[in-house]
């Protein structure tokens, strides 16, 4: 019974915090605008395989912002905005400082692709550099985290489990206080006189 107990309250426990977890990212990200950010880094959804095999489609990564951003060098691997304003992160093949302009202009490539990409990125397009931290196929479920029927889901799910717990608990508790008023305290012998 006291192992049913530790259990329960971990689990108890172990729900609240992901409760907590969950309204937290998507508080951070609506506040931030989009992507949320956990002690100094940004979390991107990779969204392509050009990355593969190191970074698979449906990936999150970890990108450290901010910073020198001419400091990057051949096999840097970098997020950056292209032409069309998306975010691409592609490892630099060449990197070529402009020192009159204090600006460096990257040649990049994705690992997965056969040739370089068609235009330089500039240093003040480079978003960040990724860090080596990745979890595959999480992406998948922030992309849905971010969205609103997957905010609305993720309020609510982990809110009425929480509230089906409780009823269960509450429920387990009243049952076995009945348990224990409907049975019969010993009762002490009758005196013989009597029977």
């Amino acid at each position: 019974m006291r192992v049913k107990k530790i259990i329960s309250t971990t689990l108890s426990t172990l729900m609240f915090l992901i409760f907590l977890v969950v309204v937290a990212a998507i508080v951070i990200s609506k506040a931030s605008g989009g992507e949320p950010a956990f002690f100094g880094y940004q979390i991107k959804t990779v969204l392509s395989g050009s990355m593969e095999p190191g970074i698979h489609t449906g990936s999150i990564i970890a990108l450290k912002p901010g910073g020198d951003m001419n400091r990057f060098r051949k096999g840097d691997v970098i997020t950056f905005l292209n032409a069309d304003n998306m975010l691409i992160t592609h490892r630099v093949t060449e990197a070529n400082l402009n020192s009159a302009i204090g600006e460096t202009l990257y040649t990049t490539k994705g690992d997965n692709n056969d040739a370089m990409d068609a235009d330089p990125v500039s240093s003040t397009n480079v978003v960040g550099e990724y860090t080596g931290f990745t979890v595959p196929y999480v992406g998948y479920s922030m992309n849905f985290a971010v969205s609103k029927a997957g905010s609305v889901l993720l309020m609510i799910v982990p809110g009425l489990l929480l509230l089906l717990y409780s009823l269960y608990t509450s429920w387990k508790a009243v049952a076995a206080l009945e348990k224990k008023n409907a049975t019969p305290a010993p009762s002490e012998p009758m005196p013989e006189a009597l029977q």
